[in-house]
């Protein structure tokens, strides 16, 4: 899952090897520009335009963002935070990345990248809780929107909307029973000409 660097310029302000190796991966490295703080900062880095810069903010120190070169806060993100913060960010700028592409008129998003990102910190919560069954929960959650969806753009016609979900009718309708999904049908209406 990498983006391409003519896409987003990021400059990521962290000694953190996890964090660095964990936007390289994310970011092409001709998209970043990484410095352990914002003394050891290249002096041409000082002058370039950024859409994002990440500050890792560190324990002990009030502001982690004051020695920041100059930075166009109308056209530029700023993120300071500890570590855990910019590991979660990492994820964020990846969306704001693809977003940024999509609009350029490079592929969007796929689905399969938008649920696992988001469901990520969804597993995570529930591995770090009393969390069981996540499937059938996950499944579920998943399933009633995308049949709900299904009937809308079928207009309610339940052999069509079993149909485009490659189900079987009686499936289906066993489904909108327990999983309480409303099933209105709209019947096309005929103007009379007198």
């Amino acid at each position: 899952m990498t983006l391409s660097s003519s896409v987003f310029s990021i400059l990521l302000l962290s000694g953190d090897s996890d964090i660095q190796s964990q936007f390289k991966q994310a970011f092409k490295d001709a998209t970043m520009t990484m410095a352990k703080d914002a003394a050891t900062l290249p002096r041409d880095a000082a002058k370039r335009t950024f859409d994002a810069v990440i500050v890792e903010s560190k324990p002990g120190i009030q502001n982690g963002a004051t020695a920041l070169p100059h930075v166009d806060l109308s056209r530029t993100l700023v993120i300071t935070g500890s570590r855990p913060v910019l590991k979660r960010a990492s994820k964020f700028m990846q969306t704001m990345a693809r977003n940024k592409a999509a609009s350029s008129g490079i592929a969007p998003l796929s689905l399969e990248d938008y649920v696992e990102w988001k469901m990520g910190d969804f597993v995570k919560g529930m591995r770090n809780g009393s969390g069981r069954n996540l499937h059938p929960m996950l499944i579920s959650a998943i399933e009633r929107p995308l049949i709900a969806r299904a009937l809308q753009e079928t207009k309610g016609n339940q052999i069509q909307a079993a149909e485009l979900l490659g189900l079987n009718r009686n499936t289906l309708r066993k489904k909108i029973h327990d999983l309480h999904i409303p099933v209105k049908r709209e019947r096309s209406r005929q103007v009379r000409e007198v």
